[in-house]
This record gives C-alpha cells, structure tokens and sequence, in this order.
C-alpha cells in the first residue's frame, strides 16, 4: 500500500474506501446535470430553439450554423441541423478531458480540476435558460465536462493498488452512481422541460450540478493525495518501451470501442426523434414524455450492471471469469442483438402502417443495458488499470476520445434519419457494432496477454513499498 492507494482492509462503502462513495455520489449528480440537459437538447432544438423567431436571439448563431454547414451539410431540415449540433456538441464533451488529464497532471491536481470542470459546468447548465446564451452555455459545459469527467474517474482507479481486485467492481459501481442519476433526470429535468418549461428543466440541471460540488467537496479529505505536480528544471519520467507499446494498443482500441457504442450514443439524438413520432408512446390514455424512454434505458441499466456485478462473481466461483477484452467482445455481439429488436418493430410498422409497439423498444433496452455493462465501466478499468502512471490523467483523458468518435459518428448518422426507412437506419447500426464485435474477438486471441496486468506490471511505487 502506498499513499496513493487506499488499504485493502479500507472497506467501509460497500467493501470498497470510504472515497468512492463521495465520488460515486458526485458523480451521480453530476451525471444527473448533464443528462437532464441532454435529454431536453435536441426535443428543445426542434421543437422551440431552432425555430423563428427564437434562433434569431442566440448570440453568434449565424456564424456557427455556416460552421455546422461547411463540416455536416445537413441543409435546410431542422432535425438534420439539431442533431449536427446534438452531434459536436456531444463528441467535444469526451475531447475536453485531454486538456482536463493535461490540467490534472501538469498544473492544478486532479481535485482542483474537478472542481474548476464543476464550477465551470454549473454555468453552462443556469445559462441554458436563456436563448441568447445557448452557445455560451454549450462552451461551459463543454470545458467544464473535459475537467471535471477524466479526473474523478482517474480518481477513482487511484483508491485501488494493481493487485486489488476490487478496482473493477468499483467501476461498475460508479457507473450505478452515473445511471442513477440518469434515471431521476428524465423525470425530474426532463418532465419539467416537456410539461412546465425548457428553461426550467435546464434550472433543474444547474442545481443538481451544484449539489455534486457539494458531495465532492465534502469528501475531499477521504480522497488519497494527488501526485506531486512536476517541477521546473526537473526531468519528467520517461516512459518504458512496453508502456509505449501498451498506449500505442490502447489508442488503436479506440475506433473500435467507438463503434461498439454507437447504438447507446444514439439513444440521446436521432432514438428520441424516432421515438417520438413513430412509437406508440400511450400508456392509460395519456402520451408518456418522450424523454421518459431515457428514465427507462437508465432503470433497465442501473439493474444490469449490478446483475453483471453478481454474475460475473457468480461465474468466477466455477469457471474462468473473462478478461476485459473478452466482455468487450460479449457487450458488443450483445448490442447487436439490441439495435436488431428497434429494426424489427420498425420494419412492421413500415409494413402494417402502424406505429412501432413499445415493447420492441424495451427489448432494446435491457439488451442494450447487458452491453452497456459489458463495455463503458470495463474498457474504463481497463485503461484505469493499464495507463502508466506517470501520464495516466492524459490516458483516462485519451479514453474518452473514443466516445467523441462515436458522438460525431451519432451526429452524421443521425442526418439519415429522413433519408431511408427506418428499419434500414437501425440495420446500419447494427452492422457497425457487429464489425467491432468481430474486431474485439481477434485482438482478444492475438493482444490479450499485452494488455494483462502481468504484462502492463505493477505499480512501481507499490512495488518499492
């Protein structure tokens, strides 16, 4: 154990350090914020934002929509030019925390920087109440996201050695912090947006943004010590050829994990547009909020990643429990499955004339969850685990690049949405997530004792200790 591991006998949250749960618990809020904002974003734009006169109040808008037009062309439709903005918007969200790992391991510590990312988000979220300040708003969040998101994840992998096995279970139970507060922000921000005001479910994400800075700054003094920042003068330490040789791997996973969440990223963008006109969304009599489908996705979400936690204990008490790699592979071939049940309902609606049944849609989402809880938390320890550490802000930083890839892919594809059937729309994806399916298996057979923790090796100040 060093001081910048927690103890193994550290058991307090649910038998992991006592930190997790402040930072599971930030996180959850946090998560909370961003996904109120995000649920509302393209249903706003479509419905009120990009409409006259309410597009001629934001600031700088003309010369960002020539900006949109010279990268997506998506012309004149409405739809086509929210979801390019839903796209930029939501791939720069995972670029930002390079700059945020860079901040962390260079200038200001990891807990400064989250702090800086909280305060800078909770701007963005109380200035989306205002049209003239959208684009002002999508800045702050933007930046604030790229401080706050890497680091608290990075601070997460630093509570655990590299022989405790705890850290990948710790992972899945900060993605319940996240679904959690996904689940309550559909129903909260999101209900208050479709049914009072937009503004005000934009209010709702700025306060639930506050309280994560709350819960964040109340733990603080639980979390281990930030590594010292380097000095001028003094020489950074170089990194070994096999710690080269593993970022070089790491990077190259990266268009393939971006395909293999590419479905799950569309559930924000071109699913709720779908979703909304084709799906019959009636339940008693009364059309359910659209933005409730995210309230489900997250609940069917949250119930996975903790039936994954179990039965991968379960699964590991009898038989060879599966490396990263290999639940990379098993939630992408699953994702397939999920996109394929959105392909079908649509293929009969297009057929018998009707709107899609809204249990094809459920279908999708608990496939989708068993895949969501086979690939996010896992590819994250798995970077968490093998970053080395003298860079291992900029590498959670470079993690993420893979979900910018798959946001700007969402905010392309997502223009052909009133370009073909629906039903092909959804085949397109699944056949994306297959590809990367098959990817995962092969570097799983050729690459996976490079990525092992014999191969990766110890932390060395762990191993001094």
């Amino acid at each position: 154990m060093t001081s910048k591991t927690a103890a193994q006998d550290d058991t307090a949250f649910l038998g992991h350090p006592r930190a997790l749960g402040f930072l599971a618990f930030s996180e959850a809020w946090e998560r909370f914020s961003y996904y109120g904002m995000q649920s509302l974003l393209v249903l706003y734009m479509t419905k009120q934002l990009l409409l006259s006169p309410q597009v001629d109040r934001i600031a700088g808008f003309p010369a960002f929509h020539g900006f949109i037009e010279a990268i997506y062309h998506p012309g004149a439709s409405i739809q086509a030019v929210a979801s390019a903005i839903f796209g930029l918007y939501t791939s720069l969200v995972y670029l930002t925390p390079i700059l945020g790992g860079f901040l962390a391991d260079r200038v200001l510590g990891k807990t400064r920087t989250v702090i800086l990312g909280a305060l800078l988000m909770s701007a963005g979220h109380f200035l989306m109440a205002f049209d003239v300040s959208f684009l002002l708003a999508l800045l702050c969040l933007i930046l604030g996201t790229g401080c706050f998101k890497g680091n608290i994840a990075g601070q997460v992998g630093a509570l655990y050695g590299d022989t405790d096995l705890r850290r990948a279970d710790a992972f899945q139970i900060f993605y319940l912090g996240i679904n959690a507060g996904v689940i309550a922000a559909p129903l909260i921000a999101g209900t208050l947006g479709e049914k009072i005001g937009w503004h005000y479910g934009f209010g709702a994400a700025g306060v639930g943004m506050l309280i994560a800075l709350v819960i964040y700054l109340g733990g603080r003094r639980h979390l281990p010590p930030d590594p010292p920042l380097p000095s001028k003068g003094v020489a950074r330490p170089k990194l070994a050829p096999s710690e080269r040789g593993t970022i070089l791997l790491l990077v190259a996973l990266l268009p393939v994990m971006a395909a293999s969440v590419l479905c799950n990223q569309q559930i924000f963008n071109a699913y709720l547009i779908w979703a909304d006109r084709a799906v019959n969304l009636e339940i008693m009599g009364q059309k359910a909020p659209t933005t409730w489908l995210i309230t489900l996705d997250s609940a069917v979400s949250v119930s996975f990643l903790a039936i994954m936690v179990v039965f991968w204990r379960m699964w590991a008490a009898r038989f060879k429990e599966p490396d990263e790699i290999g639940k990379l592979t098993i939630g992408a071939f699953v994702s397939v499955a999920g996109v394929l049940c959105l392909a079908a309902g649509a293929a009969i609606a297009e057929a018998t004339g009707t709107k899609v049944n809204l249990l094809w849609c459920v279908a999708f989402h608990v496939l989708n969850s068993i895949a969501f809880a086979n690939i996010l938390p896992v590819s994250l320890a798995l970077f968490a685990r093998a970053a080395p550490k003298a860079v291992a802000g900029a590498v959670i930083g470079i993690y993420y690049l893979h979900l910018f890839a798959a946001n700007q892919t969402v905010g392309i594809l997502g223009g052909l949405l009133e370009k073909m059937p629906a039903s092909r729309f959804w085949l397109m994806h699944a056949a994306i997530a297959l590809g990367a399916g098959v990817v995962f298996l092969l570097v799983g057979r050729i690459f996976a004792r490079r990525l092992s923790p014999a191969a990766v090796g110890p932390d060395p100040l762990e191993a001094a200790a």
